[in-house]
């Protein structure tokens, strides 16, 4: 295989059988859809659909000073961490730039003995994470291993998700916390079995070792089917964490904003002990943002029909005032949404005069807190 071809998952086979649209995405070959997005979106919201996240980039750091890199390494207080819990976090660049939003599970299933954490990345991320992991181990006890290959990811999200889950494993999911994993068996498979998630549904993650992925997706897709379980691929996923406020990066994030200013301040502990990668420039950051706040993430929803795309400039009184991040139509709410940054004095829900710049005309958009959807527990 050349080095220009894109990487397939061990569920490639089961996605074309079941006549997925392939797509490249971060240099894998994965399913976009398997027939209407819309109904599979719709599916999660109400019941249950079933994910290929293989492509995301798992890291395994161990060592004695495991924790101590991590929190130098991100912006979180990685010592915080309980075993058997995750934590949603950043990858920063020395000025502060966003290289990636994270996801920390420790694993050490005890809480003694040596730190054992995964640290999954972006699929588009996976390869600058783990390079930035390994140069800033450097003097630390500890030691950064690429286990992208060492795992296939399966998501089960939706309301039925836990009864689907339950009929096939015994691991105690009444116990499972939101951002908690622990380590058990689904159909026979080991699994890592985290209630984790990108949809805005309750649901689970399941990383298992390649080989089992093909058992372990026929598994959940027999055990779901009466609960109206569905395959499920990246473009419903999209509009799922869209309608659920969740950034994408390359999107909402990216280098150029801080988590300061892209709305996300709140990730970066300064009450740690040491220094961080950021550190100086995330300061003063925080420091400019509480004198001048920064653009204001925002929801806009449309009153016409015109979607509205990244990059396209919000409007209001003749001015440009902001920039949309990501637009979709929302299945859920059967309108046009997206999300976009905007100035302070335009971003408070309600107001008026807003609009998107959609080739030349000024459609008019309502601005809305985020998220645009929110599940009942």
């Amino acid at each position: 295989m050349s080095s220009t071809e894109p990487r397939r998952t061990a569920l490639d086979a089961t996605h074309r059988a079941l006549g997925a649209t392939m797509t490249d995405f971060a240099g894998w070959d994965m399913p976009l859809r398997y027939g209407s997005e819309r109904d599979e979106h719709l599916a999660v919201r109400s019941r249950a659909g079933l994910f290929d996240l293989s492509h995301m980039g798992e890291s395994t750091v161990t060592g004695p000073q495991a924790t101590e890199l991590l929190n130098f390494a991100l912006v979180g207080n990685i010592g915080t961490v309980k075993p058997g819990r995750a934590r949603y976090t950043m990858i920063c660049r020395e000025d502060g730039g966003i290289l990636d939003d994270l996801i920390v599970y420790r694993l050490d299933e005890t809480g003694a003995g040596t730190p054992h954490y995964m640290v999954v990345a972006n699929a588009s991320n996976a390869q600058v994470v783990l390079d930035a992991l390994t140069e800033r181990a450097a003097g630390f006890d500890a030691e950064v291993r690429d286990d992208r290959d060492a795992y296939a990811l399966l998501a089960v999200q939706g309301p039925e998700s836990p009864a689907i889950l339950a009929s096939l494993t015994d691991a105690g999911l009444d116990g499972l916390k939101y951002y908690a994993g622990l380590p058990g068996t689904v159909a026979g498979v080991p699994a890592l079995i985290a209630r984790t998630g990108y949809t805005g549904e309750d649901g689970f993650e399941l990383f298992v070792k390649p080989e089992h992925a093909v058992e372990l997706w026929q598994a959940l897709t027999v055990a779901g089917e009466d609960a109206g379980l569905v395959p499920c691929g990246l473009s419903c996923r999209d509009t799922l964490r869209l309608e659920a406020g969740m950034p994408l990066y390359g999107h909402e994030l990216s280098t150029a904003l801080t988590p300061f200013d892209a709305g996300f301040g709140r990730v970066v502990k300064f009450e740690k002990e040491g220094d961080f990668v950021g550190r100086a420039a995330l300061a003063e950051a925080a420091e400019r943002a509480a004198a001048t706040p920064p653009r204001v993430l925002v929801g806009l929803v449309a009153e016409g029909r015109r979607v509205p795309r990244a990059g396209y400039q919000v409007v209001a009184g003749g001015e440009v005032v902001g920039e949309v991040t990501s637009g979709a139509p929302s299945p859920t709410l059967g309108k046009p949404i997206a999300m976009a940054y905007v100035d302070p004095a335009h971003a408070a829900p309600g107001t008026a005069g807003v609009g998107v710049d959609i080739r030349g005309s000024h459609e008019p958009y309502e601005v809305v807190a985020l998220p645009f959807y929110k599940r009942q527990k």
